[in-house]
C-alpha cells in the first residue's frame, strides 16, 4: 500500500540520515580531541568504523535509488564513497603499509574531489529548496576542504573541520529522529520541517529514470580524475599506493551503479560505467605496483581496442543526449593517451587528459543533478539523434523503453547485458595478445584487464543474463569469466612461473570439455554464438599447448585476434540491434533446428499478469479457441472457454486427463449463473454468494442448466455423469479473464501424475507448444489445494467434504450455518434482486460472449480425497 511504502521509505531515509550523523560525530570527536602529537582514535579503528558507517549509508542510498528520491540517494552514495575511501587510507596508515608522512599525499586528491562533488550536490539542493540536503552536503563539503587545510596547517584546519561536522551532526540528528518519531507515532508527533514530501514534489522526481545512479557514477569519475591529475599539478609527488583505496572504491561503486542501471533498463549507461570501472581498477593496480617498486609497462593493442569500444558506445549514447555522447569521447581520448605512452597512468599526457575529464565531469555532474530534480531542464541535446534518424529512409529506431527488454518467458527486473559481456571478451582477448618478453609478468598491464574485464565483469553479465532467464548466455559468460580469471592469474600473476606440465593441462582439458558442450548447444541458437564458442575452443587449445610447452609460434596470437574480432562483431550487433528495429546486423539462424523448441523465437506469448492489456490478449486467444496457462489464488492452471467446445476437448487431451480426474468449471461471479438460477436451489445460490470468491470448490448436481454455457459435446469432460465442481477463484487476474471470456473449463497445468505447476516458466516446460499463451505472475502464492465441498444434497440441510485444503472446514461450516439461518428467517439472495427474462433470450449474451477456459492445479495426494462416492473423483483435480 502507498502508506506502507511511504513508511518504508521514511525508515530507509532515517537510517541514511542517522548513519551520516554517526559518521559526522565520529570525525567531529576525532578532530576536536586529536593533537599534532597524538591521534585520539587509532587510525585502524577509525578506518574500520568509517567503513561500517559507509556501508549503512550506502544501503540507504541504494534503497532510495530504486524509489525515485534521487538527490537524497546521490548524497548518501557520495558520502558513503568518501568515508569508504578515507577509511581504507586510515587502515593502511594504521597497519603501517603507508608512513604517517604519506597521509597528506594519500588523502588530499580524494578529499578535493569530494569537496567539489558535495558542493555541486548542495547547490542543486538549494535550487530546488531542500534545506536539509543542502546543509548536509555543504557541511561535509566544507569539512573536507578544512580537512585538506588541516593536513597543511594542523592548528587551523582541525577545529574548523570539527565545527562543520558538528553542524551536519545536529541537522541529521534533528531530522533523522524527527522522521523516526513521526513514523513511530504514526504522524501524531511531527517536529517542524520533518514531514514527508508533497505529492507534486514527488511527481517531478518520478519523471526521471535512474539518474541518482548517473550522478554517483559521475562523482566516481571526478574522484579518479582528481587522483590522476594531482601528480601533474604537483599537489602530490606521484601516483602511489596511498591512492589505491580511492581508485578501487570508485571502481567498486561504479560496478554497483552498473547493476542499478541494469535494474533501470538502461543498457548504454550500464555498459559505460562498466567500462569506466575497468579503468579505475587498472589505475589502482598500477598504483599498487609502486608498493613493490615495479614500474608498470602499458602494452599498445589493448588501450587502442578500448578506445574503439568507447567510441562506438559514445556514438550510440547520443540517442539519450548529445552531451552524453560528447562526454564519453573524453574517455576515447584517455584510452588513446594510455596507448601513446609506455608508462601509461604515470605519464603527463594521460594525467593531462584526466585533468580535462575532471572539468568535464564537474560540469556534467551539475547539469545531471539539476535536471534530475528541477522542472525546468538545462538543454542537453535530447532527441537530436532521433530527429536525424527519422529523416533517413529505411531506418527505424527502437524506443528506449522497458518493453525492449521483455524476455521470452515472463518478465525480468533487468535489461540485457550482452553488449557489456561481448565487450569484456574483446578486451580480455586483445589484452592477452600483449607479449611479456623478458619483463616481470606483473609489470606488464595485462592482469587487471584480463581478470577484471574478462572475469569479474563477465560474471556480473552472466548473473544478469541468468536473472533474465537466459540460461545459455549466462552459462557462457560465467564459464568464460572463470576461464579468463584463472588463466590471467596463473599466466600473468606470477603464479605460473616456470611450471609447465600435467597439472595445468588437466584443468584446461576440463574447461575444453565444458566449452565443447557450450559449442554444441550454440548450434541450436544461431551462427554467431556457434562461431564464438568454437573460436574460444581454439584459444583453449592454445592454452593447452602452452601448458605442455609445444605451442607453435604465433598460433595463440592468431586465434585470440580472431576471437576478439568475432566478439567485437557480436558487441556491435547487439548495440546496433537494440537501437534500430531495421536494418538489423545479422547473427544468423540456428545451425541445427529441433522439432520441439526453436531457440525461443516462436514461443507462445508469455505476458505479465499485472497488465490489463495482457489479460485482454490472453482473452482474445481463448475466444479464438486457444488454451492458456494462468495464475490463480493457488497454483497455475490450464484453461479453455466453455463456449468453445473444441478448446475444452483440446485442453483435456493436452493434459492427458485421466477419466477419473474430470475438469471443473470456474465463474467470475455468481452473476454468471443468472441465466440458470431457476434451475438451481435458492439455498445453494445463497451459499455460493456467501462463500465466494475463495479457494472453495463446490460439487453440485449435474443438470440441463449446463447446456446454456455452450459446452455442447465437450460437456462430458467436465465433472462426472452425476455432478460437477464449480468455483469462483479469489484472484483478480483470473476473475478479470473470466469476466472477458465467460465461464471457463479448468484443469491443472501439468500432465496427469506430475506435481503441481507453481511458476509460469513451468507451464511452458511441462506442456511446451501445446499451450497458446501464458499469463505470467512468478511463483504461486499458495501451494495448497482448494477445499472441496459436497453440495449435492444441500437441500437436506447437509454438506460434506471431499477434501479440506486452504480454507478450514470450520470456516465453511460457519458460512453454511449463517446462510441456513437467513433462509429460515425468509431472506432472499441479494445477488438476484430483479426478475430476469426467460433463459432462452439470455443464451447468446452469456455464452456467446467472451469465453475463457482455465484449469486448476491437481493434487495426486491419496489423502486429498476421503470419500468413495463417484462424485469424489470429479473434485480431485481441483486444487
Amino acid at each position: 500500500s502507498p502508506v506502507a511504502m511511504a513508511e518504508r521509505r521514511s525508515l530507509d531515509e532515517s537510517v541514511g540520515i542517522l548513519s551520516i550523523s554517526a559518521g559526522s560525530l565520529l570525525l567531529l570527536v576525532n578532530s576536536y580531541a586529536s593533537s599534532p602529537q597524538k591521534d585520539f582514535i587509532p587510525h585502524t579503528a577509525l578506518g574500520i568504523l568509517l567503513l561500517i558507517i559507509s556501508a549503512l549509508v550506502a544501503y540507504a542510498g541504494v534503497r532510495h535509488s530504486l524509489a525515485h528520491a534521487q538527490l537524497f540517494s546521490s548524497l548518501c552514495l557520495t558520502v558513503s564513497a568518501l568515508w569508504c575511501g578515507s577509511g581504507l587510507v586510515y587502515i593502511l596508515i594504521g597497519q603501517e603499509v603507508l608512513r604517517l608522512t604519506e597521509l597528506k599525499s594519500s588523502l588530499v586528491p580524494g578529499l578535493a574531489a569530494f569537496t567539489l562533488a558535495l558542493f555541486i550536490i548542495g547547490c542543486v539542493a538549494l535550487f530546488v529548496k531542500k534545506p536539509v540536503l543542502f546543509l548536509i552536503a555543504v557541511g561535509i563539503s566544507l569539512a573536507c576542504a578544512h580537512q585538506i587545510a588541516a593536513l597543511f596547517a594542523v592548528g587551523f584546519g582541525q577545529s574548523a573541520t570539527a565545527a562543520n561536522y558538528l553542524l551536519v551532526c545536529l541537522v541529521c540528528v534533528y531530522f533523522g529522529f524527527g522522521r523516526l518519531l513521526s513514523m513511530i507515532t504514526q504522524g501524531k508527533v511531527r517536529p517542524p520541517g520533518t514531514g514527508l514530501k508533497q505529492k507534486a514534489e514527488l511527481q517531478t522526481e518520478q519523471n526521471q529514470g535512474c539518474t541518482g545512479a548517473v550522478s554517483v557514477g559521475l562523482v566516481m569519475n571526478l574522484l579518479s580524475a582528481s587522483v590522476l591529475a594531482c601528480p601533474l599539478l604537483g599537489v602530490v609527488p606521484k601516483l602511489f599506493v596511498g591512492h589505491v583505496p580511492w581508485l578501487w572504491t570508485a571502481g567498486v561503486f561504479q560496478l554497483g551503479m552498473c547493476v542499478l542501471f541494469y535494474r533501470a533498463m538502461d543498457t548504454l549507461a550500464a555498459t559505460f560505467y562498466g567500462f569506466t570501472a575497468l579503468l579505475k581498477f587498472a589505475e589502482g593496480y598500477s598504483a599498487l605496483l609502486s608498493l613493490y617498486s615495479i614500474q608498470p609497462f602499458s602494452p599498445v593493442p589493448f588501450p587502442v581496442v578500448f578506445a574503439v569500444l568507447f567510441s562506438v558506445l559514445a556514438l550510440f549514447s547520443c540517442q539519450k543526449s548529445i552531451l552524453e555522447g560528447l562526454y564519453q569521447l573524453f574517455f576515447v581520448a584517455y584510452c588513446i593517451s594510455i596507448a601513446a605512452q609506455p608508462e601509461g597512468f604515470f605519464q603527463g599526457g594521460t594525467q593531462g587528459v584526466q585533468g580535462a575529464i575532471f572539468v568535464a565531469t564537474a560540469i556534467m555532474l551539475f547539469i545531471t543533478a539539476f535536471n534530475m530534480v528541477s522542472s525546468t531542464l538545462i538543454p542537453t541535446g535530447q532527441g537530436v539523434f532521433k530527429t536525424l534518424v527519422t529523416r533517413m529512409q529505411k531506418v527505424t529506431l527502437r524506443s528506449l523503453d522497458k518493453e525492449q527488454h521483455v524476455p521470452h518467458l515472463g518478465y525480468s527486473k533487468y535489461a540485457d547485458a550482452e553488449v557489456l559481456g561481448h565487450a569484456c571478451n574483446v578486451l580480455a582477448a586483445f589484452a592477452i595478445t600483449a607479449t611479456v618478453g623478458g619483463r616481470d609478468p606483473l609489470s606488464v598491464l595485462i592482469l587487471p584487464w584480463v581478470v577484471m574485464a574478462g572475469g569479474v565483469l563477465q560474471l556480473l553479465c552472466g548473473s544478469v543474463a541468468f536473472a533474465r532467464g537466459k540460461t545459455f548466455e549466462s552459462t557462457v559468460f560465467i564459464l568464460y569469466g572463470v576461464m579468463w580469471t584463472v588463466w590471467g592469474l596463473t599466466r600473468y600473476g606470477g603464479l605460473y612461473g616456470e611450471t609447465r606440465g600435467f597439472n595445468v593441462a588437466v584443468g584446461i582439458i576440463c574447461f575444453m570439455l565444458f566449452n565443447l558442450l557450450v559449442t554444441a548447444a550454440a548450434l541450436f541458437l544461431n551462427v554467431a554464438w556457434f562461431v564464438y564458442a568454437f573460436t574460444f575452443q581454439l584459444i583453449l587449445i592454445s592454452f593447452l599447448l602452452d601448458a605442455i610447452g609445444s605451442l607453435p609460434y604465433g598460433y595463440d596470437i592468431g586465434v585470440t585476434i580472431i576471437f576478439g574480432l568475432i566478439s567485437f562483431y557480436c558487441f556491435l550487433a547487439h548495440i546496433f540491434n537494440s537501437t534500430f528495429k531495421s536494418p538489423q546486423i545479422p547473427l544468423g539462424r540456428p545451425v541445427v533446428r529441433l522439432g520441439g523448441v526453436g531457440g525461443g523465437a516462436d514461443v507462445c506469448p508469455h505476458v505479465p499478469a499485472r497488465k490489463a492489456t495482457s489479460v485482454q490478449q490472453i482473452a482474445e486467444i481463448m475466444k479464438n479457441g486457444g488454451i492458456c496457462g494462468m495464475p490463480t489464488d493457488t497454483v497455475y492452471v490450464l484453461v479453455a472457454a466453455c463456449n468453445r467446445p473444441d478448446a475444452v476437448v483440446k485442453a483435456f487431451k493436452v493434459k492427458k486427463q485421466a477419466q477419473d480426474r474430470p475438469m471443473s468449471m470456474w465463474i467470475s461471479s455468481i452473476k454468471q449463473l443468472e441465466p440458470v438460477r431457476h434451475l438451481l436451489s435458492p439455498l445453494l445460490l445463497d451459499f455460493m454468494e456467501a462463500a465466494w470468491p475463495s479457494s472453495v470448490s463446490m460439487v453440485i448436481p449435474r443438470g440441463p442448466w449446463m447446456d446454456i454455457f455452450g459446452l455442447g459435446e465437450a460437456a462430458i469432460h467436465i465433472g462426472t455423469p452425476q455432478s460437477i465442481a464449480i468455483r469462483n477463484p479469489d484472484c483478480a487476474v483470473a476473475t478479470h479473464l473470466i469476466n472477458l471470456v465467460g465461464p471457463i473449463a479448468v484443469t491443472s497445468a501439468n500432465p496427469t501424475g506430475e506435481a503441481d505447476t507453481t511458476h509460469h516458466n513451468q507451464v511452458y516446460a511441462k506442456l511446451g507448444k501445446k499451450v497458446d499463451g501464458v499469463l505470467c505472475d512468478g511463483p504461486s502464492p499458495e501451494n495448497i489445494a482448494s477445499t472441496v465441498v459436497d453440495c449435492t444434497k444441500i437441500e437436506t440441510g447437509h454438506i460434506g467434504f471431499f477434501r479440506v485444503g486452504l480454507i478450514p472446514k470450520s470456516k465453511v461450516l460457519q458460512i453454511f450455518e449463517e446462510v441456513q439461518n437467513r433462509h429460515r428467517q425468509g431472506h432472499t439472495n441479494p445477488a438476484f434482486e430483479h426478475d430476469l427474462p426467460p433463459p432462452d433470450t439470455q443464451t447468446e449474451d452469456s455464452s456467446g460472449g467472451d469465453d475463457t477456459a482455465e484449469s486448476e492445479g491437481e493434487t495426486e495426494n491419496p489423502a486429498a480425497v476421503t470419500a468413495s462416492t463417484e462424485q469424489s473423483t470429479d473434485v480431485q483435480n481441483e486444487s
